[in-house]
């Protein structure tokens, strides 16, 4: 973070605003500050002011509302203002992205969404991107570098001191599932054969240490891990002793190229602030925080809840009509298709459903009951394969259990409607055909539950993606097609 930036930053012992009052009041004089231009412009045209006489309008009226806007945007966090510039429309959006003081451009790009991110980056220049990036830490750049035009990363590079060069291009060249892509390589380490007064005296030299630091490393001379030494531990043990007679084994050691859930699991499991990352000799080579872990999980959670509704990536909400319709088009095409199959199954049956109308009036509720026990039992399903709960060894026995609680399902409430479809119709043959079609389809929705995200996952896709579009289609077309051929099997 630059010098300017951490200089103008808001006192950390101020009472924060709530984040809904930061956006009314920076969206209110916002729209004050375009109605003054607007009333500005007018005055302009209707008196016909001389170029100096407009010049000196604007200097008293619009820059006055603007250093106000200006001075509040920098009483703010980068996170706040993040929020501010995800919920504007596109227009406001730019408008207020160059009152920004520069020194907050490269911590707002982190912290924005990557939609937001990709029409604030647009309207920057290569100097500007540079100067904006080059002061963050190397794992925030190499977070922000697969938006960033290939002219800034070269810049970029080409400024940074060897040191975090390497840590740029390390950093680079993980995938965003992997740990190394949530490393920083701010760690303290420290050796095992010195005393804790020494450990203390070179804390001393630092003018702060990394955020999150509840533990020190201990490394030998080959930077290979060979224990943790915590804050707390630290604080109160004798001196004198030396660091290899207090330090810990770590919880959990975490490689770089292991996969960034795991490392999430971990951290909930052992209630983890950090943990050291090494690469496949042992050697320490960064670490992980909390934070990480946390934007992590948010970010993940937001992509799962997008393609379970079949949405392939993030959407700005003010994007363009053309864009959110790109985003949009190729699961809801995959839902006409469906649609159209299930008409088909239908459309086989429409001599059953002339003879007895009353079929029409319910086949929706077979249908529809199926589609949330379905949906019910695929969200149980992704959330345990994102937990790592599922294998090979338990995935039968899962597979009989949700079928199980589907029976008892489609008993107790196909036994409610076939009693509802008497009761209206007063045909018992309706009402068991009723109950028997509940039962079946509802055991289907259970199957395809289970096996919709198990089949993706060995297909390498996500689980997550289209889950509801493809149950719905299962349970609406399996559904229609039990209970209108139980219908033509026992009522024609």
């Amino acid at each position: 973070m630059s010098d300017l930036a951490e200089k103008n930053r808001p006192n950390k012992t101020e009472v924060p605003e709530r984040i809904e009052d930061v956006f009314a009041e920076v969206t209110a004089l916002l729209r004050r500050q375009r109605l003054i231009e607007g009333l500005a412009r007018e005055q302009i045209e209707e008196e016909g002011l001389s170029e100096q006489q407009s010049t000196l309008l604007k200097s008293s009226t619009i820059e006055q509302g603007l250093n106000e806007l200006r001075e509040y945007l920098n009483r703010l966090h980068p996170a706040d203002i993040a929020y501010v510039l995800e919920a504007l429309p596109i227009e406001e959006r730019l408008y207020l992205w160059d009152l920004v003081r520069a020194g907050y451009d490269g911590e707002i790009l982190v912290e924005v969404s990557d939609a937001v991110r990709e029409s604030l980056i647009s309207a920057m220049d290569t100097e500007e991107l540079v100067a904006a990036t080059e002061s963050l830490p190397t794992d925030e750049i190499a977070a922000l570098a697969p938006d960033l035009p290939q002219e800034v990363i070269d810049d970029l590079f080409q400024g940074l001191p060897i040191e975090e060069r390497e840590e740029l291009r390390t950093a680079m060249s993980f995938d965003e599932d992997m740990v190394g892509a949530l490393m920083d390589f701010e760690d303290v380490q420290v050796r095992g054969d010195v005393t804790l007064q020494t450990v203390f005296r070179y804390l001393r030299r630092f003018d702060e240490l990394p955020t999150q630091t509840d533990q020190l490393f201990v490394v030998d001379k080959e930077e290979s891990l060979l224990g943790v030494l915590p804050i707390h531990v630290l604080l109160v043990n004798d001196e004198n002793k030396l660091v290899n007679e207090v330090m810990l084994p770590p919880p959990i050691i975490l490689q770089q190229h292991e996969n960034a859930r795991d490392a999430a699991n971990a951290f909930e499991r052992y209630d983890l602030v950090s943990a050291p990352v090494v690469d496949t000799n042992g050697k320490l080579v960064g670490r992980v925080t909390v934070d990480e872990i946390l934007d992590f999980i948010k970010e993940r959670a937001g992509e799962e809840v997008l393609a379970h509704a079949g949405l392939r990536e993030e959407e700005d909400i003010f994007a363009s009509v053309w864009k959110s319709f790109q985003n949009r088009w190729a699961w809801l095409a995959v839902n006409l298709i469906t649609a159209f199959i299930a008409s088909r199954v239908i459309g086989l049956f429409e001599d059953t459903i002339v003879q007895l109308v009353a079929l029409a009036t319910l086949m929706p509720i077979v249908a529809g009951i199926g589609g949330n026990s379905g949906n019910q039992t695929i969200t149980m399903i992704v959330r345990s394969m994102a937990l790592g709960q599922i294998s090979s060894v338990n995935a039968r026995q899962l597979l009989r259990k949700e079928l199980l609680v589907n029976l008892l399902n489609g008993v107790v409430w196909g036994g409610v409607m076939g009693l509802v479809a008497f009761w209206l119709y007063q045909d018992l043959g309706l009402g068991l055909v009723m109950v028997l079609a509940m039962i079946l389809n509802m055991l289907l929705a259970a199957l395809m539950g289970v096996l919709i995200p198990v089949i993706m996952t060995k297909l390498g896709r996500d689980p997550a993606l289209g889950s509801s579009v493809l149950i719905t289609a299962v349970t609406d077309s399996g559904g229609f097609f039990i209970f209108l051929g139980l219908a033509t099997l026992f009522l024609m």
